[in-house]
């Protein structure tokens, strides 16, 4: 009752965004009919007003937002949208928008949608601001608990099978019951984890704990997330921690399709404010994986909205490097398109399903949340460092090797499309007219916001990989 009291106090007020010359660095992009609603407008006001954005409407289609965006170029964009707005093809159009700010491929701003539930559910995930430091990771899929505190999986592959990190302690293999259910609500409701990683068989109304085995699932009910083991026992969910959800392998977990979706749960009643999520079925892997290289396996290194856009700078690289025909193509998502002729000339089939594999994986991943709320891994030694400086306009990008000639392997390779990220770094400024002094042999690419710099698989462990560029006065 009081949240809604709230929200209608909000709602009353008329919108106060930050005026242009003077506004931040975020965008809040709505559509019109989103604004209408009193409890939705309230939620794009809290992030007006936490952030000091300032607000772009659209009619019809979030398409229309491009223009209004390109000019200030904002670092952050966060969508708001209700839950009927919030499908495949919008999340494939935001995608889309944020690469044509301007002329590089790449995504050109630090990008999510909010939604909720209910707009109430929204609200608390707009008006939160405290930032998050994943601490206890909990998973039902193999993670990388040695770049974790402290953490515990449950195998989908073999039944009963434990793995769990104390905090300060070694990694320890246990045997628990086949059904897993109740220990993995546990892991949400009373261990409180701070990440939450799944994988295996899911649709927009379950993931199915078992990939290999029987085992129970999670459904959603009116905005509850609830566990249901094998014996019929229902497990309610209630984990209001705030959390980071990565359904990295999952099918259409992501798919927010009507109002008992499983995102909208996983957002409502186990804390999540942050999420990845596949919005269609899932059979290339690297724009969901691909997320536990640059998230877990660097701790401390990225936000998760950084380690998100890290690893799609890394997908798009490898489209437009090794598949440049197809990077133009953009296909209703979870469709194979209909290629040019141009575009299998003299590609073997093995190669070509890696490139349509990619293009599948682009643009169907959702990130939901407040794209600028911090929420990374404690800090570990990592298997290689890499620093960023800068002076007198001069920037060096260094990656020093730290685990041998193993440092650039992937530390985990569950999953799929593991391993082989190059490296990414984000510029603390917005540069232009970049001129490389040192490092072309190692092919860097330097945008406007970051650089990347394509992992070489093998090291030198003896030296160090250095990039060094300027930025010329025009």
């Amino acid at each position: 009752m009081r949240l809604a009291i709230a929200a209608a106090l909000l709602a009353a007020l008329s919108f106060v965004p930050v005026a242009r010359s003077a506004q931040g660095d975020y965008a809040v992009v709505a559509s019109k009919a989103t604004l209408a609603d009193a409890g939705w407008k309230a939620v794009a006001q809290a992030l007006l007003d936490k952030h000091k954005g300032w607000l772009i409407e659209y009619d019809a289609s979030v398409s229309d937002a491009l223009d209004k965006l390109k000019d200030p170029h904002p670092r952050f964009v966060c969508f708001v949208a209700r839950p009927g707005e919030a499908g495949k093809q919008f999340v494939a159009d935001v995608h889309r928008l944020v690469t044509k700010i301007d002329d590089d491929p790449y995504a050109d701003a630090f990008w999510g949608i909010l939604t909720g539930y209910d707009a109430a559910n929204a609200l608390r995930i707009a008006k939160h601001s405290e930032p998050l430091t994943v601490r206890k990771a909990a998973a039902g899929t193999e993670i990388a608990l040695d770049m974790c505190q402290e953490g515990v999986w449950y195998c989908e592959l073999n039944a009963g099978k434990i793995v769990r990190k104390k905090p300060g302690g070694k990694i320890e293999e246990s045997k628990g019951p086949a059904d897993s259910t109740a220990a993995l609500v546990a892991a949400l409701n009373d261990y409180q984890a701070d990440l939450f990683v799944t994988s295996g068989h899911a649709t927009e109304r379950d993931w199915q704990i078992g990939y290999r085995y029987r085992n129970g699932s999670f459904r959603p009910k009116a905005g509850q997330l609830i566990g249901y083991d094998t014996a019929g026992k229902t497990h309610p969910i209630h984990s209001p921690n705030p959390k980071v959800y990565l359904a990295v392998g999952n099918c259409l977990m992501g798919h927010v399709n009507g109002p008992d979706a499983m995102a909208l749960a996983w957002i409502n009643s186990a804390g999540v404010h942050q999420m990845i999520g596949y919005t269609v079925p899932t059979w290339f892997g690297y724009a969901g994986w691909g997320c536990l290289d640059t998230f877990v396996e660097q701790p401390g290194r990225y936000t998760l909205a950084e380690a998100f856009l890290a690893n799609h700078h890394a997908l798009v690289h490898r489209l437009a490097t090794e598949f440049p025909n197809l990077l133009p193509l953009e296909p209703k998502p979870g469709q194979r398109p209909a290629l040019p002729a141009a575009a299998a000339q003299g590609a073997d089939r093995r190669a070509l399903m890696t490139g349509l594999g990619l293009l599948h994986d682009r643009d169907v991943v959702a990130f939901y949340g407040d794209p600028a709320w911090q929420a990374r891994m404690a800090d570990a030694p990592k298997a290689y460092d890499q620093t960023l400086s800068e002076k007198d306009g001069t920037f060096t990008f260094e990656v020093l090797p730290r685990r041998g000639d193993k440092s650039f392997d992937p530390v985990n390779a569950n999953g799929s499309q593991r391993g082989g990220r190059p490296f990414v770094a984000f510029l603390p400024r917005r540069v232009g007219n970049v001129r490389i002094v040192e490092g072309q042999h190692l092919k860097p690419v330097v945008t406007d916001d970051f650089i990347l710099v394509p992992n070489p698989r093998t090291c030198d462990t003896t030296r160090t990989c250095r990039v060094v560029f300027r930025e010329e006065k025009r």
